[in-house]
């Protein structure tokens, strides 16, 4: 135990001289790094060593497999620039076989006006840019301790009228260190592929010679865009309950992220649970990030019977620094 936490320490806060080089922007499919849950984002996203529950899904798919009952969630995100993000998820445990799980991602900018130089106010035209990602998991609880999943995430990309495709594939575990609830976590997110732009909205008209008269000048071609990598993330972390009463506890998270397209950073978060009824939460996501615009986390949650099932509501706050603050809200059943 005391040398796992040893190695994330050293992780988290090793000296910015042996970070790679920041390659910001160089990724495609950027909207799979969104992160959907309200209760984890109050925690500043240190979600990958989270204790089971549909919500540490996206985090760690190794979560898949701790999954005891059949769930279903969604969240709708206030996000910047009145861009709007929805996540939906089910969880079905199929006894003797394993534990199932699917999942929507949809995100939408809406209507803008078409603008060119020509036109700067506007052509009329109206356009928007829509993203979405399906995603399909399979996890198994191995031991009473270790648990695996793996999930695969089919996604398109549209601006106006060109689009791209792109798959990814992403894998984990979770493993409880001791009888007290210390779990460590790894996930290696959107591993996949590169992906490129096609569409109608790159054809243009090309005159292989200009230079010679009487050539057919206006030739139907398409332009060819570049092909980027997707936004692979590497998540390793650990959570650590502390029992204060029979009616209260803590439990403190801390996670180190190595993207392909950023410096390493560190989540950290901390949440305080009344009866499991009633939750506080505080976190700070992506520390020592050169250059980084995220910041502290707040959130709060409500649990409770509906019948023969549980319910959770969960709401959050992100601080985006000089972009505008982000609102998370989240509702899950659990059967």
């Amino acid at each position: 135990m005391k040398k796992i936490v040893l190695l994330l320490l050293v992780l988290i806060f090793a000296d910015g001289s042996v970070y790679a080089q920041s390659k910001v922007g160089t990724t495609i499919g950027a909207f799979l790094r969104i992160e959907p849950s309200a209760r984890v984002a109050g925690l500043g996203n240190a979600g990958s060593a989270l204790p089971g529950g549909i919500e540490a899904v996206y985090f760690n798919p190794g979560a898949i497999g701790t999954i005891e009952n059949a769930a279903v969630s969604y969240t709708h995100s206030f996000w910047l620039a009145d861009i709007d993000y929805n996540y939906a998820a089910l969880a079905l445990p199929i006894k003797g076989v394993g534990n199932f799980f699917a999942s929507v991602t949809a995100l939408n900018s809406g209507d803008m006006d078409v603008r060119t130089v020509e036109q700067p106010l506007g052509t009329g035209e109206r356009f928007n840019v829509s993203n979405v990602a399906v995603g399909i998991g399979y996890g198994l609880r191995v031991t009473s301790r270790f648990a695996t999943g793996i999930q695969v995430n089919f996604g398109t990309e549209r601006i106006w009228h060109t689009s791209n495709k792109l798959v990814t594939f992403s894998v984990g575990t979770i493993y409880r260190l001791s009888e007290s609830g210390a779990t460590l976590g790894f996930g290696l997110m959107n591993f996949g592929t590169s992906a490129q732009f096609t569409g109608g909205d790159l054809a243009i008209q090309y005159d292989p010679d200009p230079d010679i008269a009487g050539n057919n000048g206006s030739l139907p071609a398409d332009q060819a865009t570049g092909s980027f990598p997707v936004p692979v993330m590497f998540r390793l972390g650990l959570s650590v309950p502390f029992h204060t009463s029979e009616d209260s506890q803590f439990l403190a998270l801390v996670e180190a992220l190595h993207p392909n397209d950023n410096s390493e950073s560190a989540n950290v978060g901390l949440e305080w649970e009344w009866k499991r009824l009633f939750a506080l939460r505080a976190g700070y996501q992506t520390l020592l990030q050169t250059d980084g615009q995220l910041g502290l986390t707040l959130g709060f949650g409500v649990m409770g019977n509906l019948g023969n099932n549980t319910y959770q509501v969960d709401y959050s706050w992100a601080d985006h620094e000089r972009l505008q603050d982000t609102h998370r809200v989240s509702m899950a059943i659990i059967f």
